[in-house]
């Protein structure tokens, strides 16, 4: 399992390093207050606080701006077309009746038994291809749904359905957390895909159907009835339950090719076109056209229709773009500050595992912002310089480890949980004791299955 090591060329001075050391923390604190306190955007937020970082470490503002700016520009060009292909994915998906045919497949194939594992497996299904509070939206009135129906507790039925969405958005791309962590340790992202399905798997596990056999003994909130209308039977054309199901997992069969390819040593045509069609902008660009077809026609959308529906999916995601892009900018000026080596340097000596200082990291500015997407740049911009010492499955369990932290403890500074207590009709101390306790289960199983993972690679 690879721990820290000494990262030399960074500056050499104590008092220097102090300095960044300081830079760093105030840039951080500085973000942390206008997202918390000033209830600032966090496109904002981070860009001042990059320009902190910049004058407490002494670089010149011209120059800081334009670390920032190339950071920005790196982080959208390789990040921005990625979650703009993924929202208009996720939209079809939705607008076609795919979602509600792979939600009703599951469900009418499932015993009461079985009802808390396929409510897991929906939410991981439906969090493959959609943001989370897409997913979100999506799932709740399936979970109210299958709960009236069933008799079944409502937080033994959601706990495993939001493990699942919640899994997907910590762990696999193409999500904006992994992806800019991708991105900015320099991860292979197929590699990331298939380790990330293989840690997501085990935590859904223990954070959904098992934790949720303990979550109803603790809150025991009656099913509102804010979605009875969709017990209506749905009588529009939907797409079938293989070709949906085919199509979600086309991205990453596709992004998986890449991997595979460098596995078998493939040479020639059969290499390039496995290079090519695995590259994330070329495999979502091929799933969104393919899409429109095997989900929009199949769904029996007309082609204005199909459309409007593209063209929609791009508006909510702006802001998405524009954080990730700041935190790509407040990265890159970490890094060209010098305050990154640093920090390597600082912790060099403590026996910790890479893993579990990247996981520490992301927890705190979690704790601090709310914010998983921002807890992943910056603990990423953090341990971007000990990437290069690492072989490339070990970088992609260190973008995972950051991931797993980026869940740790929703609580009442993340939009997520009051998303969640007000859907659920639960109280702050309620929704604690269920949603914020299953993230935190989720981040630490997360990072058990990485530090195992770690052992093997």
């Amino acid at each position: 399992m690879p721990a820290l090591a000494a990262h030399h060329g960074g500056t050499g001075l104590m008092s220097d390093s102090t300095q960044l050391i300081l830079a760093a923390l105030l840039g951080i604190a500085v973000i942390v207050v206008l997202i918390t306190v000033a209830k600032l955007h966090p496109f904002l937020s981070l860009t001042l606080g990059s320009l902190t970082v910049g004058a407490a470490a002494g670089m010149s503002m011209s120059r800081t701006v334009e670390s920032f700016s190339a950071g920005v520009g790196t982080t959208v060009a390789g990040v921005g077309m990625l979650i703009a292909l993924g929202a208009m994915f996720g939209k079809l998906l939705a607008d076609s009746g795919g979602a509600d045919q792979i939600v009703d497949t599951i469900i009418g194939k499932s015993s009461d038994r079985m009802l808390p594992w396929a409510m897991a497996g929906i939410g991981a299904l439906i969090g493959l291809p959609m943001f989370f509070e897409i997913g979100l939206v999506l799932l709740m009135p399936v979970i109210f749904l299958v709960a009236r129906r069933s008799g079944k507790s409502l937080i033994g039925l959601g706990i495993p359905a939001l493990a699942g969405l919640s899994a997907m958005h910590g762990f696999v791309p193409p999500h904006p957390g992994p992806l800019v962590a991708v991105d900015a340790l320099g991860a292979d992202l197929g590699l990331t895909l298939g380790l990330g399905v293989l840690v997501a798997i085990p935590t859904i596990i223990v954070a959904g159907p098992l934790f949720a056999r303990v979550a109803p003994r603790w809150v025991d909130v009656p099913t509102p009835h804010l979605f009875d209308a969709d017990e209506q039977v749905h009588t529009g054309k939907r797409p079938s339950f293989a070709l949906t199901l085919a199509t979600v997992l086309l991205p990453v069969v596709l992004m998986l090719a890449k991997t595979v390819a460098d596995i078998v040593e493939a040479e020639g045509v059969l290499r390039s076109t496995l290079d090519f069609v695995g590259t994330p902008l070329v495999a979502l660009l091929i799933s969104v056209l393919v899409a429109m077809f095997t989900l929009g026609r199949a769904g029996g959308m007309e082609w204005d229709r199909i459309m409007d529906t593209l063209g929609a999916s791009l508006g909510p995601i702006a802001g998405i773009v524009f954080i990730v892009g700041a935190g790509g900018g407040f990265k890159q000026t970490l890094v060209d500050t010098g305050i990154a080596d640093v920090v390597a340097e600082w912790v060099e000596g403590s026996n910790f595992s890479v893993f579990v200082v990247a996981w520490l990291v992301a927890v705190l500015i979690r704790l601090a912002t709310g914010s998983a997407t921002v807890a992943t740049v910056t603990a990423s911009g953090i341990m971007a310089p000990l990437a290069g010492d690492l072989s490339s499955p070990e970088v992609s369990l260190l973008v995972l480890a950051i991931g797993a932290g980026s869940l740790f403890f929703s609580h009442v500074n993340d939009a997520g949980f009051w998303l969640v207590k007000e859907y659920f009709g639960m109280t702050v101390g309620q929704t604690i004791k269920t949603w914020s306790i299953m993230e935190t289960v989720l981040s630490v199983s997360g990072l058990i299955v990485v530090l195992l993972l770690g052992l093997v690679v």
